[in-house]
């Protein structure tokens, strides 16, 4: 039987959420900026855009211990997030 995605998050809302949660650890906000090429800037002026909101989600994912952690906290499962990024880069 196929899953209903009718309840499924909003793309853009989960990818702000995983934000919150990477900012939340200072280590891990370091991370992402290196790994990403994003600046403190590039959040703030470009967060609104898809591509910018698909890189902290790709961020997520390619690390799974992050991914799993951060699915936890925000009450979603992994693939959710990971679902939710492919949507952000079509």
């Amino acid at each position: 039987m196929l899953k209903d995605r009718t309840n499924a998050p909003d793309p853009e809302a989960l990818a702000l959420s995983a934000l919150g949660w990477v900012l939340a650890d200072g280590e891990r906000a370091q991370r992402l900026l290196a790994l990403t090429g994003l600046t403190p800037e590039d959040l703030r002026q470009r967060l609104d855009t898809r591509a910018v909101q698909a890189a902290i989600l790709g961020f997520l994912e390619a690390h799974e211990p992050d991914l799993v952690a951060c699915a936890d906290a925000l009450n979603v499962g992994p693939g959710d997030l990971v679902q939710a990024r492919r949507e952000l880069e079509r």
